[in-house]
């Protein structure tokens, strides 16, 4: 998919735009799983998410090229279409995003700050989805699917530095939303030459991922209900679901109420505003008691509401 020259030269055009994030050892939360807990704070990015990464790798790739688009469109429930909008922005190239109905405000208002038209249409991500492409044909804007080689190459940056940064990890808990994430990792161990093991997590009430790496073929739901937005997937794609089938170890599913409580676990321990699927793979981690073990789990968003926040974990019980 791409070589460690090129993760190398995507991680130097990242850090034009914004430093490394950091990635730390908190004592508490270490405490309370038993084992070396490494933290890669994705929620430090300029739109709060891992995925401008992407976004910013993308567009320069697609300005660099014989035919550059004269926009971009995607739909999301927010993560990716801010990362669109805010590189977008910087490129000077109109954007589209187009998010269901309910979707979070603060994201809405959000990709609108970074210039992007936002169109808000459809019950879930998947309508809004076919929107976009019946969208994109009337703007002869380009599509952006949530999975592209490019947009893997940015978000592999966060594990180059993670895994440079960071020796020896046992196993890295990663969320599985479309698998940009979890497959950036997995390609940059493998050029790396690690060892470690990388575990994907997803939510119960949005097991599609899970269903599928355990038949070995992809399984689709008819739904995807959890307060974590970022991994309401239904339909995984099938280049993302190729690498993970051979590079994940395994997909932990956590429930509503074990993400909430690792949203308040990151705020007590941490002072982090984690959203639901940034919180997951502290879940994955605290259900799966890694004892004595160094493990790292990605905080993939904080990209949530003070009253959506307040709401999840007062339901902790």
């Amino acid at each position: 998919m791409f070589s460690l020259a090129q993760l190398k030269q995507a991680s130097d055009l990242v850090h034009g735009v914004f430093p490394a994030t950091p990635q730390y050892n908190w004592p508490q939360l270490s405490e309370a799983c038993g084992c070396e807990v490494w933290v890669k704070h994705e929620n430090h990015t300029p739109t709060t998410a891992f995925k401008v990464r992407g976004g910013l790798v993308l567009i320069d790739a697609l300005m660099k090229s014989d035919n550059p688009p004269k926009g971009l469109i995607s739909a999301t429930i927010g993560n990716h279409g801010q990362s669109l909008a805010f590189a977008g922005n910087r490129a000077g190239l109109p954007v589209t995003i187009v998010v269901p109905e309910g979707n979070n405000e603060d994201q809405n208002r959000a990709i609108k700050s970074h210039g992007a038209n936002l169109v808000i249409y459809g019950h879930d991500f998947e309508a809004a989805r076919q929107h976009s492409l019946k969208l994109q044909h009337e703007l002869g804007y380009r599509a952006v699917a949530p999975f592209e080689r490019e947009l893997v190459l940015g978000v592999a940056t966060y594990a180059l530095e993670l895994f440079t940064q960071v020796n020896d990890l046992d196993t890295v808990y990663v969320p599985i939303g479309m698998g940009s994430g979890i497959a950036g990792l997995i390609k940059t161990r493998d050029l790396l030459g690690l060892k470690t093991k990388i575990v994907g997590v997803v939510a119960t009430g949005a097991p599609t991922f899970a269903l599928s790496f355990a038949a070995g073929k992809i399984i689709n739901t008819d739904t995807a209900q959890t307060i974590a937005d970022g991994v309401k997937t239904r339909s995984p794609m099938q280049a993302a679901f190729d690498i993970i089938k051979q590079g994940c170890d395994h997909i932990v599913q956590v429930s509503d109420n074990e993400i909430a409580q690792a949203m308040l676990q990151y705020y007590q321990a941490t002072h982090n505003l984690a959203e639901g699927a940034g919180a997951i793979s502290l879940a994955a981690l605290i259900k799966e008691k890694m004892f004595g073990k160094k493990v790292a789990v990605i905080l993939t968003g904080g990209n949530i509401d003070y009253q959506r926040f307040t709401q999840y974990i007062n339901t902790v019980y």
